[in-house]
């Protein structure tokens, strides 16, 4: 049987028991129906690798944004006129069926997970993955569901968290929180000691509230930008708002963070200017080093301070599906 699991941190996938080596393939750039349910070669294993079935992964905005090459820098990583990996997927979550013979640390049977930003073509039955990279071994009590979903939010929202000063006592506002990186960014903030205030809708405030949020605002009702508060660090985890108009929401010397480029892609510039010419300032958040955002998940899985959020199941077949409903950004807000 094959199946995604949808939360509300990303799209997941879980993939199991199938007799041959299925992925879901893209020959060509496009929106989700290039997606191809194939029967494909199992990839071999490198001396320094080991060879995992995937037992679920997501699917995300970073997919996405792969599998129609856009913004149109992405064709610069992935193939200029066609996908040079056919295989989508960034994080997994599986067994590990083989090792190669210079593999010291992981064996046979082990429980692992990882994630890799620049595609890992884990949308399969089998993949391979180096033992030095961003791998470890899935915490006691942890299904495979709940350790893919911990990837791809924890990752981006933590390399928002280390570009600021430390968070202990600091107020922070977080929109976008019942999003992968907004929910996830949520609990890192709480657990770095920070006060939050989350921005999310009506249906997710009892959620966004197990999370440990202090405060919530629920934008069906109220504008967040208007409101009669500042922050110390102002975190857009969907990328729907703008430094121009979170601005007044920042105490002096004060941070705006987004996921991403902002209106006319007027963000990576901001990120240059303003530490110049204002008081308030943004950052823009290249992030880096996945094996260090790794192994924090399997810290803070293990120490109980940290909860994937898992909403819907999609068979592997509806895949199109599941790319459809990142699309729409639903799960974000």
């Amino acid at each position: 049987m094959a199946a995604f699991k949808v939360s509300s941190l990303s799209i997941k996938i879980s993939i199991q028991n199938l007799n041959n080596m299925k992925a879901a393939v893209y020959e060509k750039y496009g929106p989700p129906e290039v997606l191809r349910i194939k029967d494909v070669e199992t990839p071999q294993t490198k001396d320094n690798e080991v060879l995992i079935r995937v037992f679920a992964t997501t699917v995300n905005r970073t997919d996405c944004a792969m599998l129609r090459a856009k913004p149109f820098i992405m064709r610069f990583f992935t193939g200029l006129f066609k996908p040079k990996k056919q295989i989508l997927g960034i994080d997994f979550a599986g067994r590990i069926e083989s090792v190669g013979k210079e593999i010291k640390t992981l064996k046979t049977g082990d429980r692992v997970f990882g994630f890799d930003d620049s595609g890992l073509s884990s949308h399969a039955q089998f993949m391979t993955f180096p033992e030095n990279k961003a791998i470890a071994v899935i915490p006691e009590g942890t299904s495979f569901e709940q350790a893919a979903a911990s990837l791809e939010g924890v990752h981006y929202a933590y390399n928002f968290i280390n570009k600021v000063p430390p968070l202990t006592g600091k107020r922070v506002l977080v929109n976008g929180a019942t999003g992968a990186i907004g929910s996830a960014m949520v609990q890192l903030l709480k657990y770095f000691g920070a006060n939050v205030t989350a921005v999310c809708n009506t249906k997710n405030i009892a959620l966004i509230r197990s999370l440990g949020a202090d405060e919530i605002i629920d934008y069906l009702n109220e504008d967040f930008t208007k409101i009669n508060q500042t922050f110390h660090f102002v975190f857009d985890a969907v990328g729907k708002s703008s430094f121009g108009k979170c601005k007044p929401l920042l105490e002096n010397g004060g941070i705006y963070i987004s996921s991403e480029l902002g209106p006319m892609a007027q963000n990576p510039l901001l990120a240059i200017l303003t530490p110049i010419m204002r008081n308030k300032k943004v950052i823009f958040p290249i992030p880096t080093d996945c094996k260090r955002s790794v192994l924090l998940i399997k810290k803070i899985t293990e120490e109980g301070k940290f909860k994937p959020v898992i909403d819907k199941l999609f068979p592997l077949q509806e895949i199109a599906e599941a790319y459809r409903y990142v699309e729409t950004g639903r799960e974000n807000r």
